[in-house]
């Protein structure tokens, strides 16, 4: 209901009226946590060996759908630091790879697992997303300046040229391409959590569904 159409309902009703219609107005909407996906898709939201951040045995997963040259995606990394600073030990996030962006997504991803097995994933993941702008600028991706910006956050490049090209770091991106077709993914970041999409899509409604499902998980 618009400012004009309140005010007509106002005037039309009288005094007890504009009680009833400025609660009305005024009445924040329940929340209502969407259903989680089917079971037989559950198995392609969380891989055992998708990164994850947080602590491992968290009771709520949120689950992203991530491409590192996305802007949308670097701009709501600090949002979900937030989110998992304020559950604490409650919150976990798994990273699922997506790559949208073409060669410079692929190459950070292989880059991205390449951290992973050296034992240094968040703070080349924090390097990658800050250095964005550089590598992944509106003027073109720029593949070779990644590899760079990670050997500064720790990674050991000599042996990150070998671990991006395994065999395992290809069979990580088939499978999660594969997952993100079959979890309907078509942009990023997309979120899940504990199995829930976000949607509607935001900030708000993040932090919401966060927060009810580790109501939820503390009340069982």
């Amino acid at each position: 209901m618009n400012r004009r159409g309140l005010i007509l309902s106002v005037l039309a009703l009288g005094g007890v009226g504009f009680g009833g219609a400025a609660l009305y107005a005024t009445r924040p909407e329940p929340f209502v946590a969407p259903e989680p996906v089917a079971p037989a898709l559950a198995e392609a939201l969380v891989r055992p060996y998708s990164p994850i951040l947080g602590p491992i045995d968290a009771r709520v997963t949120i689950t992203e759908f991530f491409d590192p040259a996305c802007e949308a995606c670097r701009a709501f990394h600090p949002i979900v630091k937030d989110i998992m600073a304020e559950h604490g030990e409650a919150v976990r996030v798994v990273i699922r790879y997506t790559a949208f962006h073409g060669e410079g997504s692929e190459t950070a991803i292989r880059v991205l697992e390449a951290a992973r097995m050296q034992n240094v994933f968040e703070p080349v993941l924090e390097a990658l997303l800050q250095e964005q702008p550089r590598w992944a600028s509106h003027d073109g991706i720029q593949p070779d300046l990644i590899i760079g910006i990670a050997a500064s956050a720790g990674l050991d490049e000599n042996a990150a040229r070998t671990q991006m090209m395994a065999p395992q770091t290809m069979g990580i991106l088939n499978q999660d391409r594969a997952d993100v077709e079959a979890m309907e993914v078509r942009q990023t970041p997309t979120f899940f959590v504990n199995g829930k999409p976000l949607d509607p899509f935001g900030e708000a409604e993040l932090r919401r569904l966060v927060a009810a499902e580790v109501a939820a998980t503390q009340s069982q």
